[in-house]
């Protein structure tokens, strides 16, 4: 019952050219037929056949006929097959004897256990086939001709009758046999493949969920950060916004001073709002304490350095002070993009030190801040991640309008290089 998957309803599809392949299929045996049909007759091996030629030429077409729709209708061309085989050989033997009408006719048998559905039906059918086939057989050694062909004196140690029997059964089972066995086991492999196939697109579909679940999840928490950020703006507008008030009459040059700072604070407030919209905050989250910047990048080295891992700490500036000029939302990515990278070193690496600079870059397109993390080590066996936090460092440098390198170095190791624009992220 499990060799034959009794009771399994799943049908085999059918290729896209099907119908093609067995017309040529069919096609092709035919013409191998009719070569075999005409040698067999100019060798004189038909002289007993009393059928006329087109006889013999209709089974051998019926026959082909059949094999067009093994596939599409497997077990009526089985029982046409076998009624094929049954009719030649009764009415013309010696052509049914031949090569090529034999691989047709075990071809039927092949074609039914191949791609016959459901497979307990597939199993009747085919064994009826077969069964009927043996019948015939066993009705020719009783009631004809079959025994009468045999030498009359035995050579060997059995008689020429028994001999006679046992070579046609041990043939009819390889043959019928070794039809139906093959057929199953062509199916089965189909049946596993499909599986195997469905299986992929299950895991790709999850895989596809999970990504987008770590996209929002990143998202989400970039949204609680950012407010974070925008909320401190807010509060210090408004405490400039207090003190100008009560300075507006005494001290006009100091009030004009707090509305300078109360417009940078608002603009670097609006321009980092911006980047929460189209996501979402978890309302269930409170008491969290401060988020950190660029600044604690030295204390988190520090503690990767106690863990056992060699680092190396860099800051380099274009100009002195403009990393001071960093936007708590980009030192906030930039530490993380750090945190996640020596991370990923001492968990999936082979390296045991690595090197971290902060630069701050001004060009004529703006400034910038940037950090490299590198390191010379192999991928380690056994340590492949979920890859969750490289997808949520690439979100932050696509929250931020930056650009982004991650990935293995050409000449060994791997690089985490951030740059992110010390202005408005995208709206």
């Amino acid at each position: 019952m499990r060799f034959f998957a009794l009771g399994d309803t799943w049908r085999r599809p059918l290729p896209e050219s099907w119908l093609r392949q067995d017309v040529l299929a069919a096609l092709a045996f035919l013409a191998l037929a009719v070569i075999g049909l005409e040698t067999a007759r100019s060798m004189a091996l038909l002289e007993t056949t009393k059928a006329p030629v087109w006889g013999q030429y209709l089974a051998l077409a019926s026959t082909a006929l059949v094999i067009i729709w093994r596939r599409r209708f497997p077990l009526t061309a089985v029982v046409l097959a076998a009624a094929a085989m049954f009719a030649t050989g009764v009415t013309m033997p010696m052509v049914m004897s031949l090569f090529i009408p034999q691989v047709l006719y075990l071809l039927g048998f092949y074609s039914a256990m191949a791609w016959g559905a459901p497979r307990t039906r597939a199993l009747e059918v085919t064994g009826a086939m077969v069964v009927f086939m043996f019948g015939w057989i066993t009705w020719q050694f009783i009631w004809g001709d079959s025994l009468k062909l045999v030498p009359p004196h035995p050579v060997g140690l059995m008689s020429p009758e028994l001999a006679t029997i046992i070579y046609s059964v041990m043939l009819n089972i390889v043959f019928f046999g070794g039809a139906v066995v093959t057929g199953q086991t062509a199916w089965r492999d189909a049946r596993q493949q499909a599986e195997v196939e469905r299986q992929a697109e299950t895991i790709e579909g999850q895989s596809q969920d999970l990504r987008q679940q770590a996209v929002l999840d990143e998202r989400l928490r970039i949204a609680r950060e950012l407010h974070d950020v925008v909320a401190h703006h807010v509060a210090v507008m408004g405490v400039q916004a207090g003190a100008a008030r009560k300075t507006l009459d005494r001290k006009p040059e100091a009030t004009a001073g707090m509305l300078l700072q109360i417009e940078s604070s608002a603009r670097e407030a609006v321009s980092e709002m911006r980047s929460l919209l189209g996501t979402l905050r978890r309302e269930d989250e409170t008491g969290r304490t401060p988020e950190p910047t660029s600044a604690d990048i030295a204390p988190l080295i520090d503690e990767v350095r106690a863990g056992g891992l060699a680092v190396t700490y860099d800051v380099v500036e274009d100009r002195p002070g403009l990393l001071d000029e960093m936007p708590p939302g980009v030192g906030l990515s930039l530490y993380r993009a750090v945190q996640e990278a020596l991370s990923n070193v001492r968990r999936h690496s082979t390296a045991d030190s690595a090197s971290v600079v902060l630069r701050g870059l001004q060009h004529d397109s703006g400034c910038y801040a940037e950090v490299e993390v590198l390191d010379d080590g192999r991928p380690r066996q056994g340590t492949t991640g979920s890859g969750l936090g490289l997808v949520g460092m690439r979100e932050r440098v696509s929250a931020h309008n930056g650009v982004g390198e991650i990935g293995p170095r050409a000449n060994g190791g791997y690089r985490v290089r951030i740059r992110l624009p010390l202005g408005a992220t995208k709206s």
